[in-house]
């Protein structure tokens, strides 16, 4: 039983932000993604949106305040995103804390719209994430033709990658750390090349949303025919023994753990590890849930439209 005087949950309100975009050049397999706005466009969405981790800085400076640096040592964000934010709309993070190594969490836009939903928590023992909970409703795939190729267990080979101040990252991620810095909703001098070491590890860590940036260095595991274009649907990042530091190189490995689909979309999902060579301890972890819309793959039978 808790000492705690009062049970009441406390409800936390973040600033509203403006998020900005940042994956409007992103490529992929040859050709642009849902980021691009004529993309979207034919997608029937309203703009191109921003993407989904950009939203995790948010809940960065609550995470601290309710756990100090073990934050980001063995903090994790689990969220369901639920309406995309296009650049110009405003956004602002709602955290509901009752005490203990847990909180639930929402992100909505100036006018209410719901962006995303979720749970923040501490470990390193978790109660259970937003994510576990989904992963125990999935229902069976079906029959697929853009994942058909894809089988739950296929792996990625493994690769040692780092986040570096000033690298881009790639045609998925065209901007560096120091891009992202000059723009991101939450700023820290723990991130900074010139300020990192005031950090208590005394270096530089990268911010939780740029976790799943670097998760994406790692080759793919599954095939997943194409072209075809793709979108978040859920992320979390979790912290087994962080943080994750700038510019060290670390062993990524990348494993499909669920595959399905919804009426507009065929989804998989993956887990990439993140790990400290030198030691062999399993670092930070990536969950990720990637819809493929069926529209935008060619090939895709009409009626199943």
């Amino acid at each position: 039983m808790s000492n705690a005087p009062f049970g009441t949950p406390l409800e936390i309100a973040g600033p509203l932000r403006s998020p900005r975009q940042m994956l409007a050049d992103q490529e992929y397999d040859g050709h642009a993604s849902v980021h691009d706005g004529d993309t979207a466009a034919k997608l029937g969405l309203a703009g191109a949106p921003i993407e989904g981790p950009t939203h995790f800085s948010q809940f960065d400076p609550v995470g601290t305040a309710l756990w100090g640096a073990a934050w980001f040592e063995h903090g994790c964000i689990s969220a369901h995103f639920e309406n995309m934010v296009v650049e110009g709309e405003q956004v602002r993070p709602l955290v509901s804390w009752g005490g203990g190594n847990a909180a639930m969490i929402r992100a909505e836009k100036g006018d209410g719209t719901p962006v995303l939903s979720g749970t923040l928590s501490v470990g390193p023992v978790h109660p259970p994430s937003e994510l576990d909970r989904r992963r125990e409703t999935l229902k069976p795939a079906g029959e697929l033709f853009i994942l058909d190729l894809m089988s739950v267990g296929d792996r990625s080979a493994r690769v040692r990658a780092a986040m570096t101040h000033n690298e881009r990252n790639g045609n998925l991620y065209p901007f560096s750390l120091e891009e992202k810095l000059a723009v991101i909703t939450e700023d820290s001098p723990w991130y900074h090349r010139d300020s990192g070491a005031s950090s208590p590890w005394g270096a530089a860590v990268v911010p939780t949303e740029m976790i799943s940036v670097l998760a994406a260095k790692c080759p793919p595991a599954g095939e997943v025919r194409g072209p075809a274009v793709g979108l978040f649907m859920d992320l979390e990042i979790r912290m087994h023994n962080g943080p994750v530091f700038v510019g060290r190189e670390y062993e990524l490995a990348r494993t499909v753990v669920a595959i399905g689909q919804t009426r507009r979309v065929e989804f998989y999902w993956t887990d990439t590890t993140i790990t400290d060579p030198s030691t062999g301890r399993l670092v930070a972890s990536v969950l990720l849930n990637q819809g493929v819309f069926k529209a935008s793959y060619g090939p895709y039978p009409q009626d199943r439209l």
